[in-house]
């Protein structure tokens, strides 16, 4: 259970982290271009399920009974791959190739490219279907996978989410765990300025999902409510994680304008300071 968890994994996961946050900032840097705003946000989250939740294997990727991970806010790539490749999926030294063009490392994830990725998404309110459907596959076949989706607020204005919500709890599909990025920002600026989507807990409570609502930068709270999500035999759990956008780089937190921007060399070098590092970072 997460409460077990030695205080030394927390911080191997917070260190963890720190380099993906790294990552994302030179990456869309580089290619100038990239989501870092949802991506920040995204980190302990990505993390936790990555480096301790997910049943995954970097040297049979490919495993049938592996665990599944849908990334439905597919603009959040570059904090995936960059946590992808740390974990031993592909090399590290890929990670410069971002955006760039024949690369594995595309705006949003390629399925069919990279191993560790299980869904091709970047069509916001698609993904949560998909996680759906293989949690199904999963129930039928009786195996022990189980299936995790990643989503984002604005995608929760979507009919086609709340399709899957539906479906997902019709099922009765406890083997899903959906994980909700609540930023509460997206490209055109405040989720609730744009079109209002609380109160979001009591409506997922209403489509008959078990809830929990966390902070999402808390790896204790994460790796709890993972756990508890593990318990639940005939209900999908939904978790709401409260997160900031931009998350670690003071000038981007809370800002919808880092939503799909890329950073300036200036800005750049003072968010990877902010990070405790450098534009050159480990790899050339």
């Amino acid at each position: 259970m997460a409460d077990d968890v030695p205080p030394e994994v927390v911080d191997a996961l917070t260190a963890t982290a720190l380099e993906i946050r790294r990552e994302v900032v030179r990456m869309t840097y580089r290619a100038q271009s990239g989501h870092p705003g949802g991506s920040l946000s995204a980190v302990e989250l990505l993390t936790a399920l990555v480096f301790r939740e997910l049943r995954i294997d970097p040297a049979r990727p490919t495993l049938p009974d592996r665990d599944r991970f849908v990334l439905s806010k597919g603009h959040a790539a570059p904090a995936l791959y960059a946590a992808l490749a740390l974990r031993g999926f592909f090399p590290r030294t890929e990670l410069p190739t971002f955006r760039q063009f024949g690369s594995r490392l595309q705006g949003n994830p390629d399925r069919r490219r990279l191993p560790g990725v299980d869904a091709s998404t970047g069509g916001l309110g698609q993904g949560i279907g998909m996680a759906v459907g293989m949690a199904l596959d999963a129930a039928i076949a009786h195996g022990p996978a189980r299936t995790y989706a990643l989503v984002g607020d604005g995608e929760c204005q979507a009919g086609a989410t709340w399709e899957a919500f539906l479906v997902g709890a019709h099922q009765r599909l406890g083997g899903l765990t959906v994980m909700i990025d609540r930023n509460r920002f997206q490209g055109d600026g405040a989720t609730e300025e744009i079109l209002e989507i609380e109160p979001l807990v009591d409506k997922l409570k209403a489509f008959g999902w078990r809830t929990a609502e966390i902070d999402g930068h808390d790896f204790p709270e994460i790796l709890r409510a993972l756990a508890a999500a593990r318990t639940s035999a005939d209900r999908p759990t939904a978790i709401v994680a409260h997160t900031v956008k931009g998350k670690g780089v003071s000038f981007m937190e809370n800002s919808a304008g880092w939503h799909g921007r890329a950073p300036t060399r200036d800005e750049a070098e003072r968010a990877l300071g902010e990070l405790g590092s450098s534009l050159e970072g480990p790899v050339p």
